[in-house]
């Protein structure tokens, strides 16, 4: 079973679920336990769907918390793209999902938290898409 990330070719797929208002965060198929824990630090909730018996792949993926309004969840996603590009990951993200002001607000907040003025521009990891519903 594919999914985003693998679709995209990125590492993170960051969309709205189509016909619901749930925010999805698709790793790649075999993403490192290092990338599931970043999402988890960055406020998206860890879902998992193991396969009845013993056989098949256990499906992982990542959602913004339910209870977040429809500003917040823009503002959690627009917020982990600059730590994951920092991180060595690639980004999709689609442009109704990604608040510039926000990911400079962002950017600016890891400066400070490093000491280091190097932070990726959306560009270097970013691949915007238009939506797709």
């Amino acid at each position: 079973m594919g999914n985003r990330a693998d679709d995209e070719g990125t590492d993170i797929a960051i969309y709205r679920r189509p016909l619901t208002d749930t925010v999805h965060a698709d790793t790649a198929t075999g993403a490192p336990e290092q990338l599931l824990a970043l999402l988890d630090q960055l406020g998206f909730e860890r879902q998992t769907m193991r396969p009845a018996g013993d056989e098949g792949p256990t499906y992982v993926w990542h959602e913004a918390p339910g209870h977040l309004g429809e500003d917040e969840t823009k503002r959690l996603a627009t917020r982990a793209v600059p730590t994951l590009l920092t991180a060595g990951y690639s980004v999709s993200i689609p442009d109704h999902l990604f608040d510039r002001a926000v990911y400079h607000s962002a950017v600016q907040d890891i400066r400070a938290q490093r000491g280091t003025p190097a932070v990726p521009s959306p560009a270097a990891g970013v691949r915007p898409r238009r939506s797709r519903g």
